[in-house]
């Protein structure tokens, strides 16, 4: 797909307003995605993801369609939920984290299976919607189904952002821990990976 056409169907999918509720509903979630000249996808809408083909290796390229609350509107640019581009870059609540990405892992995977139809393993594709709040019903959740249905996953690409010193300079091997619990900090509001 060319580059210009990704970038208008990331502008497409930014401009939905999808904030983590304070306590998101139980469940997953399950949005119907189209895969133009996919061929045969067992499963579009499933609680452990879509995925084509069931050979091993298994990579998967995970993400979430939620986004942290704007706070306050007047502390932005534009309307944080209307994609804007500014300056060569794409700015709305989730064009980082990680709608863009989610919009370039179905590009990335529409193009592979379109050049190679008959690819060897699987590749899957599983979008969660509750990693901006409570984070229980989203990974976990999806972690707990793929092990009870003895699914095994072998490489999964995450598509979060990173940086050190510009927006998306670096690409992290691994992710840092997990720790649960609960803290109330007064203050300006973050991001729960870079508070």
């Amino acid at each position: 797909m060319a580059p210009h056409a990704a970038r208008a169907r990331g502008r497409a999918w930014d401009g939905n307003p999808s904030s983590a509720p304070p306590k998101a509903p139980p469940g997953l979630c399950r949005q119907r995605s189209r895969f133009r000249n996919a061929g045969s996808i067992s499963s579009l809408v499933s609680p452990t993801g879509a995925r084509r083909g069931d050979s091993r290796p298994a990579v998967c390229f995970a993400g979430h369609t939620d986004v942290v609350p704007p706070g306050p509107l007047e502390a932005w640019h534009s309307d944080p939920f209307t994609p804007t581009i500014r300056d060569g870059f794409l700015y709305g609540r989730g064009a980082a984290d990680m709608k863009s990405s989610l919009a370039a892992f179905v590009v990335a995977v529409e193009d592979f299976v379109r050049a190679h139809p008959e690819h060897a393993g699987s590749i899957a594709l599983l979008v969660t919607s509750d990693e901006e709040g409570p984070a229980t019903d989203g990974t976990a959740r999806v972690i707990d189904r793929l092990k009870a249905a003895g699914t095994a996953l072998d490489y999964c690409v995450v598509g979060e952002p990173s940086s050190s010193e510009r927006l998306g300079d670096m690409i992290k091997n691994g992710r840092r821990g997990t720790l649960s619990g609960t803290l109330r900090v007064r203050g300006v509001q973050g991001h729960v990976a870079y508070p």
